[in-house]
């Protein structure tokens, strides 16, 4: 897996103060798309241990909320793979710090209903996330008002009530 960015404060992909992970490789080509470049899959450099490394290095802060994923696409099936050793070990490291990710799938019928049946990777990299902002970005639903996404069609969903509840959970309070 590739990465484009990795930025060690960031407070417009998530709640509070967090690092976040570009990931590069994007196959949805969303129309107004803010970061282009990196629906490459070969963009930027490899992501290794020693990134991992430095995620870490950049999470361990109390001011750190914590880790969003972003893309490119996160979800993308070579991402998925680069990014679960990671989100293993913020888990075993900051257990109380969230994990965010940005999908331009839809959370029941790509991720719930294809994914995770089909790949044994997005079940058990679902099992780390706490957050994910579903929906491919529309430039005619774009709206600026909108908490942590850029276009109304898109829900900040939690995940692990999702999965209990069988059914999409919206956080309320970033609706």
């Amino acid at each position: 897996m590739n990465y484009a960015d990795i930025k060690r404060v960031d407070v417009a992909n998530g709640e509070g103060v967090r690092v976040s992970v570009f990931v590069s490789g994007c196959n949805h080509h969303c129309k107004g798309c803010f970061n282009q470049c990196a629906w490459d899959f070969n963009y930027g450099n490899k992501f290794t241990e020693k990134e991992i490394d430095k995620v870490i290095e950049y999470l361990d802060h109390d001011y750190i909320n914590g880790l969003s994923l972003l893309g490119g696409e996160p979800l993308e099936k070579q991402n998925q793979i680069g990014l679960l050793p990671l989100v293993k070990k913020v888990k075993e490291k900051f257990p109380n710090k969230d994990i965010w990710c940005y999908t331009g799938f839809d959370f029941e019928k790509d991720v719930v209903e294809n994914m995770s049946k089909n790949n044994d990777t997005t079940k058990e990299l679902l099992k780390y996330i706490d957050v994910i902002v579903d929906g491919k970005f529309e430039e005619d639903k774009k709206d600026l008002k909108l908490k942590f996404r850029g276009s109304s069609n898109q829900r900040v969903l939690d995940v692990k009530q999702s999965l209990k509840e069988k059914k999409p959970v919206i956080i309320k309070k970033f609706d």
